[in-house]
């Protein structure tokens, strides 16, 4: 693809690089933010820069944040009994649009995947065992909200092992809603809310 300008080409460039973005998406882009406004372009720029370099982690279930705490965990109105354990932010946010869900989350940043390189150790698994055996723990029920794949199958598994001491803890599994395989921020809100509210107690 040949370009007029050189620096239209770097701004392709770069939108190419996100995911489901082609070439000819990135120019349609690019050419769009050229013609518009300056104020919008300059606003986009200014919205990527501080998202990229402002955002945090929340201290108690690593989800993005602006603040140390996220607004989730800071909310006095969630159940702090019941913990949903996520692979990932996205898998917060489906969730949360379902409405079925009231509790705090964890997000463990990823699953066990060897042949990727990840073990126990790359995830935030170890952070979510202090929070259930801290002495003032509110936690009765952890939620395994992980997509049933092979690796995700495999993370349930090693956490619910290492989970298992802790009596007073209620080890579940979202409902099999959600296709082997399927992916949950790709879910439809309905079932995934079904997969929430029908979890299945996982047995020791």
């Amino acid at each position: 693809m040949d370009f007029p300008s050189k620096l239209i080409e770097n701004a392709v460039v770069e939108l190419a690089r996100l995911p489901g973005i082609g070439k000819k998406t990135a120019l349609r882009l690019a050419l769009h933010l050229l013609k518009a406004e300056t104020d919008t372009t300059a606003n986009l720029a200014e919205a990527l820069a501080k998202m990229r370099f402002d955002i945090t982690y929340c201290r108690s279930c690593h989800s993005i944040s602006d603040a140390e705490q996220c607004s989730i965990c800071a909310n006095p109105l969630r159940d702090r009994s019941t913990v949903c354990v996520v692979a990932d932010v996205r898998d917060v946010i489906a969730i949360e649009n379902t409405g079925q869900y009231q509790g705090v989350y964890h997000v463990l940043g990823g699953v066990i995947s060897p042949i990727e390189g990840v073990g126990p150790a790359d995830l935030h698994i170890d952070s979510l065992v202090v929070r259930a055996a801290a002495e003032d723990s509110e936690i009765r029920e952890v939620i395994l909200a992980i997509s049933p794949t092979m690796e995700g199958d495999t993370t349930a598994f090693y956490l619910s092992r290492r989970l298992r001491d802790f009596e007073q803890l209620n080890i579940s599994t979202i409902a099999r809603g959600i296709p082997m395989g399927g992916e949950l921020e790709y879910a439809d809100e309905i079932t995934l809310g079904r997969s929430i509210v029908e979890r299945q107690r996982q047995a020791r």
